[in-house]
């Protein structure tokens, strides 16, 4: 049987020098290029969520220099998708929940400093109703292969979206948070589709069946 997310201590080192050469590089982009790559980045999903006619699609609330989601969050909810955000799941760890993000939400500030929406099952949608969801990412390949901070909370989230066809996943990132190459564990779920402000990379399917037979 496989551990389940346990990185080898090689690949630990080499995940977390990419990490951090990746995360430099994106908090080192100036404010007024970070707002015109959030706005190019979000008109080239917004074309993808048309053409998926997405109705439910799940992202998140940007921080460390990630890709500002904020202009894609204001244009879905103009165009009438419902926008969830993800929360860490109060009683199983190392997992997520989904609830419903409105302008009025009230926010709370979870044990990793990131901002979530409340407890509240009126406003939860499970992951498998989701028609898109937009994953944060420290860094990508070509391959789709998707770097987190290393807590598998998407991993878990994405295992079974190849059998069920729902969530589909979308990567969102800025263009230097691409590298040649990512060192993968069997545990690692890539992506068929990463939008960057000026590029879409489309993985082939074979690509990603490939990727997740060896893991």
């Amino acid at each position: 049987m496989k551990p389940a997310f346990t990185p080898s201590a090689a690949k630990q080192i080499d995940r977390q020098a990419i990490r951090d050469k990746v995360r430099s590089a994106r908090r080192a982009i100036p404010a007024d290029a970070q707002k015109r790559f959030a706005h190019e980045a979000a008109a080239r999903l917004m074309e993808i969520i048309r053409q998926r006619q997405a109705k439910h699609v799940a992202l998140y609330l940007t921080s460390d220099g990630e890709l500002d989601t904020q202009p894609l969050i204001e244009t879905l909810w103009q165009q009438g998708v419902t926008v969830y955000l993800p929360r860490l799941h109060p009683f199983s760890k190392g997992n997520l929940l989904f609830f419903r993000y409105l302008p009025t939400s009230h926010l709370l500030q979870n044990r990793l400093k990131i901002w979530e929406p409340k407890l509240d099952i009126t406003e939860m949608i499970l992951p498998q109703d989701l028609d898109v969801i937009i994953t944060p990412l420290v860094a990508f390949d070509e391959q789709g292969n998707r770097m987190g901070m290393g807590g598998g909370y998407y991993d878990r989230c994405l295992s079974d979206w190849q059998r069920n066809a729902k969530p589909y996943p979308i990567g969102y990132a800025h263009d230097c948070q691409r590298v040649e190459s990512l060192p993968t564990e069997h545990w690692d779920i890539p992506l068929p589709l990463i939008v960057t402000p000026s590029n879409i990379l489309f993985v082939p399917e074979e690509s990603l069946t490939a990727n997740t037979n060896v893991r």
